[in-house]
């Protein structure tokens, strides 16, 4: 399914269920203006009660405190003999969205443009070409199309090096590069290519040694042990990867078992059962201190080296500089139409109470064929997680808030929260930034990977935490 189909499906659904959910209540077009102009933390009218039908006790506390609050989502007014029930809107309206999605591109000027300028440097001395020829044998028979030594596949170890270790500022600009670099060797421009969408899938997978910023949160909700959804994460996220290059190589015809492929697959889950031991010795407090140091070393010696490389070439290492960073700036602005119809079409669906039907759809699903449910609770942060990052993260700050940071649904958001990444601002962002609009089955690809983590996410969640 295309792009354009799925956005187009998004923003239908949503009209479509906000125009049900507003029939039968005389101030129904509220729910409309809050999906327009509402802002996160407004509140939408849901319900109409008769307050005979509650509770002496209930109403003695609501006449006292006037307004009750239910939850982390309902709030309830008193108001002549009738309860009025509202919703605690979770997402922008659209109005305020479009600025959002303006301001984030805005702010990655800075980062695409210091990264962008960097690789300047680093093409213009042959460092991108060296580690092309590193990472050449393996990359060479997962991404056949492409011609040995060819920038794009240093571009893109630089990309999956910053997934890696976490650093989501700087795996964009490497991978904007790389879809650039791919976009050199596309026939059609407007399509996407194989190559491509293997990178996008693979990138998308989210692949992360160390979930630092998840370990932090749960420290601060109080988690009597941060770090215990470290292992699942990283299993969960490494099995998702794995899902998508094989679903990949299956659509593009690729054998997965040739001796090379097996060889770096093999190495790589040596290193990561390495570091899981190393990781397991350690407290709560030198991971942290561990992770970011890594992180930031890395940055630091990957500016070093490059800057070290054009004096070694002798090339005008500003000049380099000043010439990367202003595409930086260009690719950073190109991007906003799509992040702004990609973010339009998710906040519509966020506040019209879609993701709301589809989670209370699915609880009772599972409730009528007799399963355990308790996986339901955190869920949502998994249905969140490829329209976006940030809403996701509020979802499982929610969750651990809501049932407890040690609870197994707080537990299993936190997994399920870094066994991806955000698939639909990947497809906006990626493919927007070389102007393809024939995503091919990319979107399918990826969702099927993110199924097969989120899948993965629930089953380790139960066999650590029962």
């Amino acid at each position: 399914m295309s792009l354009s189909k799925i956005w187009s499906a998004f923003i239908i659904i949503a009209i479509v269920v906000a125009g049900i959910k507003s029939i039968g209540f005389s101030d129904g077009k509220t729910i409309f203006t809050n999906m327009v102009t509402g802002k996160s933390g407004d509140t939408i009218r849901v319900k109409l009660m008769d307050s005979s039908l509650m509770g002496s006790a209930f109403l003695q506390q609501l006449d006292s405190n006037k307004v009750v609050v239910q939850g982390d989502t309902k709030l309830i007014r008193y108001n002549e003999g009738k309860l009025l029930q509202f919703k605690i809107q979770a997402a922008d309206g659209i109005i305020e969205t479009c600025q959002t999605a303006v301001t984030l591109c805005l702010r990655l000027i800075g980062f695409m443009a210091l990264f962008m300028g960097f690789m300047s440097i680093a093409e213009k001395a042959g460092g991108i070409r060296f580690l092309s020829r590193i990472i050449g044998p393996f990359f060479s028979r997962i991404f056949p199309e492409i011609p040995k030594g060819h920038p794009s596949m240093g571009h893109m170890m630089m990309n999956f090096s910053a997934n890696l270790l976490g650093l989501d500022n700087a795996a964009t600009p490497f991978g904007i590069k790389a879809m650039e670099s791919l976009q050199e060797l596309n026939p059609n421009k407007s399509v996407a290519t194989n190559s491509q969408i293997m990178f996008l899938c693979l990138h998308a997978s989210g692949l992360t040694l160390i979930p630092v910023s998840i370990i932090a949160l749960r420290s601060a909700a109080k988690s009597s042990n941060p770090m215990d959804i470290f292992i699942p994460c990283m299993i969960a996220t490494f099995v998702a990867t794995m899902a998508a290059m094989l679903i990949v190589s299956f659509k593009q015809k690729i054998n997965v078992f040739q001796p090379v492929i097996m060889a770096w697959i093999g190495g790589l889950s040596a290193i990561i059962a390495l570091l899981v031991v190393y990781i397991k010795s350690l407290d709560t407090d030198a991971v942290q201190l561990f992770s970011g140091s890594l992180s930031s070393g890395l940055i630091l010696l990957i500016f070093i080296v490059i800057v070290f490389g054009g004096l070694y070439k002798r090339i005008d290492i500003f000049d380099a500089f000043v010439e990367g960073a202003k595409g930086g700036f260009d690719t950073a602005v190109r991007i906003i139409p799509y992040l702004v119809g990609m973010l339009v079409a998710i906040s519509l669906l966020r506040t019209s109470g879609s993701f709301d039907i589809l989670i209370n759809g699915v609880k009772s699903f599972f409730a009528a064929i007799g399963t355990d449910t308790r996986f339901v609770d955190g869920i949502p942060t998994a249905l969140i997680k490829p329209f976006s990052g940030g809403g996701a993260r509020g979802m499982m700050v929610d969750t651990m808030k809501t049932y407890g940071p040690d609870s197994f649904a707080g537990r299993l958001s936190c997994i399920l929260q870094g066994s991806s990444d955000t698939t639909f601002y990947v497809i906006a962002v990626y493919f927007g930034a070389v102007s393809v609009k024939n995503t091919r089955y990319a979107v399918g690809a990826m969702l099927l990977a993110d199924l097969v983590g989120i899948i993965t996410s629930i089953l380790l969640c139960y066999f650590f935490f029962g």
